[in-house]
């Protein structure tokens, strides 16, 4: 049981970041040359991440108090949404709210920086976080966030790395906007599923 829980949150932590390694690599490129820059770019991204763990445990506590049992499964149409209004600006060719450029376009290099930025980013992660701790026991959520956590500096080891490597991040960049919809939508509808949602 644990070591399943701890395989879906290393691929659910893939699925939602992948999208950070492009802007952290970012960071890096800006700050490159600059002593200490890979001290605060990690730290800013723990702080925004836990941030974004924070809300994502907070609204599930407060949802699994106050909810019936029965209405939990059908959380599970917050990813399904984000998934399918991420496929819809894909299609239109509108997916630029992701404008990574922009993002840390005149920022100095700060760890407040980073974490300020991951926080705004990961809205889809505390969207897709809060249905998946609702459907799972709280030993399942703490081997989550511990698998998260951990996975945080392997984030920032893979951005710096990816920074030197420009043809790696053009990939990325290229079809993350496939498959973050496909994941997004395939989680939503695990979710209803396996929760029995409108008597599946």
């Amino acid at each position: 049981m644990i070591l399943s829980s701890i395989l879906q949150a290393i691929g659910l932590f893939l699925v939602t970041n992948i999208d950070d390694i492009i802007v952290l690599s970012l960071f890096f490129a800006r700050g490159a040359g600059q002593r200490g820059t890979t001290a605060r770019i990690l730290v800013g991204q723990y702080l925004g991440f836990v941030a974004i763990l924070g809300a994502a445990v907070l609204v599930a506590l407060g949802a699994g108090a106050f909810l019936p049992p029965e209405v939990i499964p059908y959380f599970g149409l917050i990813p399904l949404g984000l998934g399918l209004w991420a496929a819809w600006q894909a299609w239109r060719g509108g997916d630029d709210d992701d404008d990574d450029e922009a993002k840390i376009e005149g920022k100095n290099v700060a760890a407040w920086t980073v974490a300020g930025v991951t926080f705004a980013n990961g809205g889809d992660n505390i969207g897709v976080y809060v249905p998946v701790f609702l459907s799972v026991g709280p030993g399942a959520v703490v081997a989550y966030c511990v698998v998260f956590l951990a996975l945080v500096a392997v984030l920032v080891g893979l951005a710096k790395f990816v920074a030197t490597r420009r043809p790696i991040a053009e990939v990325l960049e290229r079809w993350e906007h496939i498959l973050f919809p496909i994941v997004l939508i395939g989680l939503g509808v695990f979710i209803l599923i396996s929760g029995g949602a409108f008597g599946l």
